[in-house]
């Protein structure tokens, strides 16, 4: 087992995963992480909306890593090291129990992110790892009989025999420095997992409605998702609209975020089952006004707003629905457009496509395969998954297996 000192860049989920490991796997080397804010885990305290998705329900290896649009052939290998039913195992043996809900995300049964918190961080000093905060890494050099020297923010030096950069998502090049510096090569970074900025002024009065099964599709590209639709005062969130990024992001940022949305509030149905729908409401509510008899299950007040956005004046009753404004209506309901004019990111967190090119890294130790010595887990590689727990899984993995690498 290897002596000496490791040092682990980054104090979120797969640096602290990494350390963790390693200790586990029965190094004898002093392991130090280093944060450069004041804060560890800062990520997994936002993570759920507090809850923290630490996980997904999938324990099929080969499926799981299809919810990943860049990294899923690297990840099949690494999660048949270490996957979400090892996770779960893994924070049952250290005292937290998880809970699958009904989309396949996983919670601590406490829904409370400083449950998994706590958790990693007693584990940590109970393992004598030691964790240094506000301690910046300036600089690397790899020295020419091995090893590394770290040049600190505070002008300190500390000499290492591994390295393992955790630094999280490229949101700029700049983050990406260290890796660089030591021989690697970026993924130009670009964000993923984020909403959709729309200005048609009647969505603004329904700010918090949902819809639970839409379609969306941006038809100068080949980019399709199906999933529940959150309407906000800026435009368009929920599962589906983050998956659409995820998958798009490249190709979305190509479009400086500017292009056309189409959405499909009501899947399930065809122009001419609508058709026939609006026939029998004009022979059996033919009194009714149209803004009041909503089509199963749109919100009545986002039924309202189609109806009037179709064209079709509000006191219009069924016994008056027109063959022009009939298909006015469905054309609104089946194949509306939005033109989207720029993004927001997924509330606090911040997804990117992007990062240490995966052809360079050895997944089946997260090792260099330029620089020995050298290792890597998490976001800082061009890996990113879906909305769901995905992307802590892929932080737990990489960690997981750089840990136990790093022990040898």
């Amino acid at each position: 087992m290897t002596s000496g000192r490791i040092a682990i860049i980054g104090g979120g989920a797969a640096g602290f995963f990494a350390a963790l490991a390693c200790s586990e796997a029965g190094s004898k080397a002093e392991i130090v992480v280093l944060e450069k804010t004041a804060h560890y885990l800062s990520k997994v305290k936002i993570s759920g909306g507090g809850r923290c998705n630490v996980t997904h329900g999938c324990f099929n290896e080969r499926e799981f890593a299809t919810r990943f649009p860049r990294g899923e052939r690297a990840l099949i290998g690494a999660l048949k090291q270490f996957q979400a039913r090892d996770t779960v195992a893994w924070f049952a043996a250290h005292g937290v129990k998880l809970k699958t809900e009904s989309d396949g995300r996983m919670f601590p049964v406490t829904d409370s992110s400083q449950t998994i918190i706590d958790c990693l961080l007693n584990t940590a000093r109970a393992a004598n790892v030691k964790l240094k905060t506000n301690c910046a890494v300036e600089h690397v050099a790899k020295n020419p009989d091995g090893g590394f020297e770290l040049t600190l923010s505070n002008g300190e030096t500390l000499a290492c025999e591994k390295l393992l950069l955790a630094t999280g998502g490229c949101r700029t090049p700049a983050l990406g420095q260290l890796a660089v510096s030591l021989g690697h090569t970026l993924e130009a970074p670009v964000p993923s997992l984020f909403t959709f900025h729309v200005a048609t002024p009647w969505l603004g009065e329904l700010a918090g409605v949902s819809v639970e099964n839409i379609e969306v599709a941006i038809p100068e590209t080949k980019l399709r998702e199906r999933g529940a639709l959150l309407i906000t005062h800026w435009g368009f969130s929920g599962p589906a609209i983050l998956r659409l990024s995820a998958w798009g992001a490249r190709a979305l940022h190509e479009l400086d975020y500017r292009f056309t949305l189409r959405l499909n509030w009501l899947p399930h149905l065809t122009d001419e089952t609508l058709a026939r729908e609006f026939e029998v409401r004009r022979k059996s509510q033919a009194a009714k006004l149209i803004v009041n008899a909503p089509v199963t299950p749109l919100p009545a007040r986002l039924w309202e707003q189609i109806v009037i956005a179709a064209g079709v004046p509000r006191a219009t009753r069924w016994s008056a629905l027109s063959r022009p404004a009939q298909h006015q209506l469905i054309q609104q309901l089946l194949r509306g457009e939005f033109p989207v004019a720029g993004k927001s990111l997924n509330k606090d967190e911040f997804v990117t496509c992007g990062g240490v090119n995966l052809g360079e890294v050895d997944f089946k130790t997260m090792q260099s395969r330029i620089c020995p010595g050298l290792f890597f887990a998490g976001e800082l590689l061009d890996i990113d998954g879906i909305t769901g727990g995905f992307n802590f899984q892929a932080a737990w993995t990489t960690g997981w297996i750089a840990g136990r690498a790093m022990a040898v």
